[in-house]
């Protein structure tokens, strides 16, 4: 099985933090959002994983290094795709047509989920699903009787059903895919500018595909800031029977209230640190409350009281600060 992971975008709601990488780079508990993207499918999934297609923009070499380890981590190899221009899901996917074969898991990087079901490799396709209280905001599926997928339906302004697409697919027949993205392509079957993978979605559909519906126990967004936050909290909890401290962290005078992630050679000094905090390594922090908070490498933090804060690499911030949303290279003092 492959996995295709479009992760092109600039992620401009996540900066200051997409300045200097890229979003599904950023770290949730320690690992990068893509790395926990592409670990919960495979375990969702009987197959081994054979290959992960990333498609990104201009990233640099490191960036694309990081990419090939996390798929080699799994045991998967790694491809690299470009996509040079914004025209749509369908676009970017169709940027790793030459991956498009077998059988393929389609996931964008922004979203996280758990989920307690095996996927049906068997099925045509399998389109993740969870329920939401605002289905106006998304595109979502209607369900038959037979519990099948009758409809996509995008950002319905009345109620047609509350099972919201989180963006994560699953296609028994890649090739089959690549072909309907190469029509949309061709014909220039455009919306808004864009080539949409609903579009194919409902061409398959409607040539006899049968869709089947994926419900996740939980979907988490990180397409913000807040989001961003409140996932690392979430993947704590569920993470907080694990051994979520590195052995070579050093503790003087301070408290560590679990869940909280602790990363390598990190040091705290006369600090209160958590509830749902991931502290990246090397960073130093020191006569500070911080709870509910993302901060991550080689960063320093002194006489602070942070909540709900997202601190970037190489940062320096000293004073009576409470909330926080700072990228990499900062410095501040109050």
């Amino acid at each position: 099985m492959k996995i295709i992971v479009p992760m092109a975008g600039m992620g401009k709601r996540m900066r200051p933090h997409t300045l200097t990488v890229p979003k599904p780079l950023i770290p949730i508990a320690g690992k990068p959002i893509v790395q926990r993207l592409v670990e919960e499918i495979a375990k969702v999934s009987n197959d081994k994983i054979d290959e992960i297609a990333f498609i990104i923009g201009d990233f640099g070499k490191e960036v694309e290094q990081t990419l090939c380890e996390i798929a080699e981590n799994i045991g998967a190899k790694a491809s690299i795709y470009y996509q040079t221009e914004a025209l749509g899901t369908a676009h970017a996917i169709h940027c790793a047509a030459k991956s498009l074969s077998d059988k393929v898991v389609v996931a964008f990087a922004d979203t996280l989920f758990k989920a307690d079901f095996v996927l049906d490799a068997e099925a045509d396709s399998v389109i993740w699903v969870q329920k939401v209280e605002d289905p106006s905001a998304f595109g979502v599926v209607k369900l038959g009787e037979d519990n099948k997928i009758t409809d996509f339906v995008e950002k319905p302004l009345d109620f047609v059903s509350d099972l919201a697409i989180i963006g994560i697919y699953y296609f028994k027949d890649g090739e089959n895919l690549r072909n309907e993205l190469q029509y949309l392509l061709d014909n220039k079957v455009l919306v808004n500018g864009e080539y949409q993978l609903t579009d194919a979605l409902e061409n398959m559909k409607n040539k006899g595909l049968v869709f089947k519906p994926g419900q996740v126990i939980e979907w988490m967004d990180c397409g913000n800031k807040d989001a961003t936050v409140h996932t690392n909290q979430r993947i704590l909890e569920y993470h907080k029977n694990d051994e979520l401290a590195c052995s070579s962290a050093k503790y003087e005078n301070s408290i560590i209230i679990p869940p909280c992630y602790i990363g390598k050679d990190v040091k705290i000094v006369n600090s209160v640190v958590g509830p749902h905090v991931s502290v990246g390594a090397g960073t130093t922090v020191s006569n500070t409350l911080v709870r509910n908070s993302i901060i991550q490498r080689n960063s320093i933090l002194e006489n602070l009281n942070l909540d709900n804060s997202m601190i970037g690499n190489h940062v320096e911030i000293q004073g009576d600060v409470s909330e926080m949303n700072v990228g990499d290279f900062a410095s501040f003092s109050k």
